[in-house]
């Protein structure tokens, strides 16, 4: 790594490339069953657990003519799988629509970019599981859509030129409703959703844009990720970089890299993960993959890891209301297990804190970090996996780092009745403010 780190420093230096503070949402409100419909979208899962959402079989809306019109006439009736919620857990229960208040929407985290000439400055959710680079008024959920430009992107001090900014005009509920600008998708362009005459062209994401500008050598081809709590503090540690290698960081983890190769054939950071350990004791998970992705705050596995997982939890239940597993609010560090999870052929620790995703509605138990997959055939591996890693996105060499970044000490303290209260803030922060002052939280990450 000695003449990777060489290249890069002079590079950075060449550059005047800066780390890109990954700031916290002031905005943002945990809530894991939220967070957990949100990715239920997103991945079209199919829930193997019970609990108020499930998906039904309908008519595919593909025109004016109706389905069973289409059908007496011998045409074929498309159906697709539609997630629902059901009003109550017993037998016969109504269901409905799934709406933008069930859904998380909001981001966890925000970077700033400028896009143009002159520079514009937006607030944008760097998702390693996506491919779009959408500029709008963003918060994830079904659908976004509008017209295409190329313009120059700089990030952390890096230019990537003719990048396709795709500029929303239509919007779906979920999209309106949050703090940042846009989305900028640091997945592969297979999963990129733009198209021309009602075909499919994806377009080429920034990072895959810039390994073909000839001025960037092979070795700054990457960007890197560090995400610390927010319980700890109020200034934000977390950050990207892009074009280098935090080696102080590395250092300090008193560990060398751990590299495993990347498959990006479905447009994902998609490696082997083939077993998870609990307090020890390992359980082969055989042909596992999983995929790292930012843009995920919890961590989805598989039923029978999971299962196993909160077996060793004093007091935890799986809850029909949450959809998931939570367990009591006064768990303390001692009681929770050592859960680690493989990274290749490497098992990393998920560090205890972040098995606590965020408080139940009633305020007493934690909804936890990690929850079921469905019938996902793969692991998603969001903030409550990424939390506790130093992770190098080595897209130049289709490869994945880690090294590991645990916390000091600890943090099990729910919020305060009023960081926790389910209303609206009285005085939202947009991403205005955040671009003119970028002060939502205190500049706290050195270059």
């Amino acid at each position: 790594m000695h003449a990777v780190y060489l290249t890069q420093d002079k590079f950075k230096k060449d550059r005047g490339l800066t780390k890109v503070r990954a700031i916290h949402n002031q905005n943002y409100k945990r809530s894991g069953i939220k967070s957990y419909v949100h990715l239920l979208r997103k991945y079209n899962i199919e829930p193997t657990k019970g609990g108020p959402y499930f998906r039904v079989n309908r008519p595919k809306q593909r025109s004016l003519v109706a389905e069973k019109f289409k059908a007496a006439l011998g045409g074929r009736v498309v159906r697709e799988r539609v997630l629902v919620k059901k009003t109550g857990p017993e037998p016969g229960a109504k269901h409905g629509e799934v709406t933008a208040e069930d859904s998380q929407n909001d981001m966890l985290y925000l970077c700033k970019v400028t896009v143009g000439t002159p520079p514009q400055s937006l607030m944008l959710d760097f998702d390693t599981g996506s491919a779009d680079f959408w500029k709008i008024e963003y918060g994830d959920g079904s659908y976004a859509s509008g017209d295409c430009g190329t313009d120059t992107l700089n990030v952390g001090g890096l230019s990537v030129k003719k990048q396709t900014v795709e500029t929303a005009k239509k919007l779906s509920d979920q999209f309106v409703s949050n703090t940042g600008d846009g989305l900028l998708g640091l997945a592969f362009s297979k999963i990129n959703t733009v198209k021309d005459g009602g075909k499919d062209d994806p377009q080429a994401t920034p990072v895959e844009n810039m390994i073909e500008q000839d001025d960037i050598p092979k070795e700054a081809a990457l960007f890197t990720s560090a995400f610390y709590s927010s319980r700890d503090a109020v200034t934000s540690r977390s950050f990207y970089t892009f074009g280098f290698i935090d080696q102080e960081l590395v250092k300090k983890s008193g560990e060398e890299i751990h590299w495993v190769e990347v498959d990006n054939s479905e447009g994902f950071w998609s490696f082997s993960s083939e077993s998870v350990s609990i307090n020890g004791e390992s359980i082969p998970t055989i042909s596992n993959t999983a995929i790292a992705d930012t843009g995920t705050t919890l961590a989805l596995m598989l039923d029978e890891v999971v299962d196993a997982l909160y077996a060793q939890i004093p007091g935890a239940t799986y809850d029909w209301l949450n959809q998931g597993y939570i367990f009591p609010i006064n768990v303390t560090v001692d009681d929770l297990p050592e859960f680690k999870v493989a990274v290749g052929d490497k098992e990393f620790l998920i560090q205890k804190e972040d098995l606590a995703f965020a408080p139940t509605d009633d305020g007493d138990n934690w909804y936890g970090g990690v929850q079921s997959r469905g019938i996902l055939p793969f692991d998603i591996l969001g903030d409550t996996f990424l939390k506790s890693i130093y992770a190098i996105w080595d897209q130049g060499n289709t490869r994945f780092g880690v090294v590991p970044k645990i916390e000091e000490t600890q943090n099990l303290t729910p919020p305060t009745a009023s960081e926790a209260e389910n209303d609206e803030p009285k005085t939202k922060v947009t991403s205005v403010v955040m671009v003119e002052a970028d002060l939502i939280d205190p500049v706290s990450v050195p270059v």
